[in-house]
């Protein structure tokens, strides 16, 4: 699908459809959809009052011009309750839209810039919002499908009468078109079949990644793993076929400023049997997308190169299986972390805090004094939260509040949750510094504070995105599979942490 910014009328653009909008409640259509309304003779006004044309976010209504317009359609789209109208339910509104456009097999529509007037917000930022949400709507994941039949070539003609605010249109569908694509990378690698998604092709993804956008980017296999000391990511290999690699892809965008700096370090458990402390059968397919939060910060890494900002920028991915080999790690084992600290393995399906410490250690090794981790750490996430808001944790309230306003600007919601020391009573081993889990209380908290052992000295904050990572519904820009949180989040850190400079 491509997008296009043109400057002059909708309702003379002739295309296979036009794309128009109305708010929930209104008595009448106005802007795009009330020149729409006249040119078709009141047919938008006639269905309002009929109450088939309701408003409602998500609601699309296709009417067949019959040579009233130059397009042979007008799709109208509901925005939904004026006073509710954000930036989101512009993503929103155009992954539904996106669908309905592939549904009926167009290959050249035209829409306006949606409410970039009315709703309050700046043609810029509406344009953007647009695009993420035209692209991310129209995703699907359908590689090793034989018998598919192959999608029509849509492209979108983003139509703005101002010629004054053409170029604002223009940067904000290639910012949006760039972080579209960062978002589709981490679905891609995090929807693909473990067989497909082994830790050595993560590794060759990331050199791709690396080569087309012109980052450093370093390897580490187990024996370099090994020189530095970092037992707690190996245990977690140890009973896998599969090599580990240990993925570091760094961005300069200020050389200059060694100190303007962020470490985004995402598990990349590219497969999570849990070990010797295996799972349930039912479901476990899914763990295939373990390694969601590695997806992550190589598609955020990605779109901050692409976009340039200012800020240097480094994504950690300890990449590995978790599986139940001959040689796996036993529930009883004690390991040493690249900082020194043994760890007491209590349950081997707690890897992922396991492969963080050496990740935020490493980081504190490349002298990154700003680090961000992002997993899929625990079920009681989901729990505490639902499939709503993913949990920050962390030890610097000043960092955790700028990702919280990255998230509530991107629509990647977050809840700041607890850290008392007090849950750190649940971690004490009797024969090692810690242990990796400390019972089902409270797991999401004491999984975090685990990890809080290795970020001594930086500023640290943990996303757990464990009920976030995946959907079973359909539903503006998310569709079925991997959602590519919080791929947006982060990039809106980087920026605006960019900014700060």
């Amino acid at each position: 699908m491509k997008l296009r910014a043109v400057q002059g009328d909708i309702m003379q653009q002739p295309v296979d459809a036009i794309l128009v909008n109305v708010f929930e409640g209104a008595a009448s259509p106005g802007g795009a959809a009330g020149a729409a309304d006249k040119a078709l003779h009141g047919a938008i006004t006639s269905l309002i009052a009929d109450g088939e044309i309701r408003g409602k976010r998500g609601e699309a209504t296709v009417i067949h011009t019959l040579g009233s317009l130059p397009a042979k359609r007008v799709i109208v789209a509901g925005l939904g309750k004026q006073a509710s109208f954000t930036a989101d339910t512009v993503r929103a509104v155009s992954g539904d839209v996106a669908r309905t456009l592939k549904r009926l097999r167009v290959g050249l529509a035209a829409t306006v810039v949606h409410e970039a007037g009315a709703g309050g917000i700046e043609a810029e930022q509406a344009a953007q919002a647009l695009a993420e949400g035209t692209l991310l709507g129209a995703y699907e994941f359908s590689r090793h499908k034989s018998k598919e039949e192959p999608a029509k070539a849509l492209e979108l003609l983003v139509v703005e009468r101002d010629s004054k605010q053409l170029a604002a249109v223009e940067r904000g569908l290639k910012t949006g078109a760039v972080i579209a694509e960062a978002v589709a990378l981490c679905r891609d690698l995090a929807n693909e079949p473990a067989n497909h998604m082994t830790p050595t092709v993560l590794a060759d993804t990331a050199q791709r990644i690396a080569k087309e956008h012109g980052l450093e980017i370093t390897v580490l296999e187990r024996p370099q793993c090994q020189e530095l000391g970092m037992g707690s990511y190996l245990s977690v290999a140890q009973g896998s076929a599969q090599p580990p690699k240990f993925i570091v892809v760094r961005y300069w965008g200020d050389r200059a400023n060694p100190e303007n700096a962020i470490g985004l370090v995402g598990k990349g458990i590219t497969f999570d049997s849990g070990g010797i402390s295996i799972k349930p059968a039912e479901g476990m397919e899914q763990m295939k997308g373990d390694m969601a939060g590695g997806a992550a910060v190589l598609g955020a890494i990605q779109a901050v190169a692409r976009l340039g900002v200012r800020l240097n920028v480094t994504a950690i991915v300890p990449a590995t299986e978790n599986m139940p080999g001959g040689s796996a790690s036993r529930p009883g084992d004690v390991v040493r972390a690249m900082n020194g600290k043994s760890i007491e393995i209590v349950n081997t399906d707690a890897e992922g805090r396991l492969v963080l410490a050496d990740g935020i250690c490493y980081a504190k090794h490349l002298g990154l004094k700003r680090v961000v981790d992002v997993a899929t750490l625990t079920g009681a996430m989901g729990v505490a939260l639902g499939s709503v808001r993913m949990g920050v944790f962390g030890n610097h309230q000043e960092l955790m509040d700028r990702i919280k306003a990255a998230g509530d600007a991107t629509g990647e919601l977050m809840w700041q949750m607890p850290m008392d020391e007090a849950y750190k009573e649940q971690l004490r081993s009797e024969v090692a510094d810690i242990k990796n889990v400390g019972g089902r209380a409270a797991g999401s908290i004491t999984g975090a504070l685990f990890m809080d052992y290795f970020a001594e000295g930086v500023q640290w904050a943990h996303l757990d995105i464990a009920s976030v990572a995946r959907t079973d519904k359909v539903s503006g820009h998310l569709v079925k599979g991997h959602t590519g949180i919080p791929v947006r989040a982060l990039v809106r850190l980087c920026q605006e942490l960019a900014q700060r400079q």
